[in-house]
């Protein structure tokens, strides 16, 4: 048997002579203890009567509490907004009701089968299921770089001034994160999609909000915030095509935001996501096609809408070599790059299913026609919009006057199971309006506007009728 040394908490070791068994091996051991030595053999199953009794607890005393305190940055979120409609529309579906969905603006048409193929061709090769560069691979960068030379004229460096980004969502709270901290202010625009406000929050930031209506008083705005805030904010938020609302601007206003940004020394972040979805002939500018952009800013842009690969988030941003430094910073300690399989798929996208990007401009320009047409049979007041995936509808009265954005919003999905986004959803600037997404086909559009109509009837005749019984 080998010698093995046991150590009591209140005595010595017994030493390596003592050729002590183990414990599990017999219930007979020699202890030498502090003034007492124990030769006798003992059975240690066997009670100490010289122990004082105690009495065991018969139940387990009642614990405190356990309390999960969050991060400052957590508690200055408010409720998410949309989740009173999520769950009404979930529990309306469980029951087996058909729910016409033009909350969300989830693309439900499917990429260029070229791609999906290309995609299964790429994960069926071993070699690309390990960790990828955070940054996105060579190819792609380059890429994105001829889309941009191509469409935009716009010459970019695919190694210093292009990333890759897991959906342009995940690189603009990123790039929040890179650039801002306690004391910073970003100006965005009124009413916001709700990253551009909670990005910079959850960056410690501060924000001030500007009306995004009228591109010429936007300006305005910006210019008198730099001029009378101090500190100055340092970044400009711009989105155009805008979500919600569907404003667009002209070439020209790309022109005056690099000037202001170099005269105040902001930075500018273009959330460029409906770069390829526009209608009528028109044409959404780049914001890296001004004159001297590149100095000051950075464009986002994704591959969601145009070629309806939302799940796969595969996003872009492009322009400052120094903020797309930042960025990749943040990103290398943050992630390692998306699955290659869907980069390589990527790729083919950009390289040969343009035509396809502009056809599904065509689609969606169809249901725009069905759906403002429609509404505006009803009696509606709306614009058409000229680029997006959604409109921006004004609620009618008398319904505008009596009761909120999300009240109204919830009778359309409870009473005509039509789903929308309320206005107020996007910041105090949208109450009064819905967000209808473009993501069903003409056949349901037209139904949408059908059970609108069971719903609220014809809003004109309505307020009519309300006037009357008022007087």
């Amino acid at each position: 048997m080998s010698a093995v040394i046991v150590k009591q908490p209140w005595g010595k070791a017994i030493p390596p002579s003592a050729e002590v068994e183990s414990l599990e091996a017999s219930p007979k051991h020699f202890f030498e203890c502090d003034n007492l030595t124990m030769s006798e053999s003992f059975d240690i199953d066997a009670p100490n009567i010289d122990a004082p009794a105690i009495d065991m607890p018969t139940t387990d005393p009642v614990p405190e509490p356990f309390e999960v305190h969050f991060a400052s940055r957590v508690d200055r979120l408010p409720p998410y907004m949309f989740g009173r409609i999520n769950n009404s529309l979930y529990q309306k579906r469980r029951a087996g009701d058909d729910v016409i969905d033009l909350g969300m603006g989830n693309p439900s048409d499917p990429p260029d089968p070229a791609v999906i193929q290309k995609l299964a061709d790429a994960a069926s090769d071993e070699g690309n299921h390990g960790y990828s560069k955070s940054n996105g691979i060579v190819n792609l960068r380059r890429e994105v770089a001829s889309k941009y030379y191509r469409k935009y004229g716009v010459r970019l460096d695919p190694d210093s001034e292009i990333i890759a980004c897991l959906g342009s969502k995940e690189g603009f709270s990123h790039m929040c994160l890179a650039l801002m901290g306690p004391g910073d202010t970003a100006m965005i625009p009124s009413p916001y999609f709700p990253v551009h406000m909670y990005g910079v929050i959850l960056a410690s930031g501060n924000v001030v909000s500007l009306d995004v209506a009228d591109p010429d008083r936007f300006l305005q705005n910006v210019a008198y915030t730099c001029e009378h805030m101090a500190p100055r904010p340092k970044v400009l938020i711009v989105n155009y095509p805008h979500n919600p609302s569907s404003a667009v601007i002209e070439p020209d206003f790309f022109v005056e935001v690099v000037r202001l940004a170099k005269k105040y020394g902001f930075l500018v972040i273009h959330d460029f996501a409906y770069a390829d979805v526009a209608f009528d002939g028109y044409q959404p500018p780049s914001f890296l096609a001004a004159p001297g952009a590149k100095d000051v800013g950075v464009e986002f842009t994704t591959m969601s809408k145009g070629y309806n690969m939302a799940g796969w988030r595969v996003g872009f941003c492009a322009g400052n070599a120094d903020m797309i430094r930042g960025l990749g910073t943040i990103k290398g300690y943050y992630d390692y790059g998306m699955f290659q399989a869907i980069q390589i798929a990527a790729i083919v996208a950009l390289r040969e299913t343009e035509a396809n990007v502009e056809n599904q401009s065509i689609i969606y320009q169809g249901r725009r026609d069905v759906l403002v047409n429609g509404l505006r049979r009803l009696g509606w007041k709306l614009e058409s919009p000229k680029a997006g995936m959604f409109v921006w509808a004004e609620v009618p009265e008398p319904w505008r006057s009596s009761m909120s954005t999300m009240d109204f919003a919830m009778k359309l999905l409870e009473e005509g199971n039509v789903a929308v986004s309320p206005g107020s959803g996007f910041g105090s600037a949208g109450e009064g309006f819905l967000r209808m997404s473009l993501v069903e086909n003409e056949q349901r559009l037209r139904q949408a506007v059908r059970q609108i109509g069971k719903c609220i009837g014809n809003p004109s005749v309505a307020a009519e009728t309300s006037v009357e019984v008022d007087h």
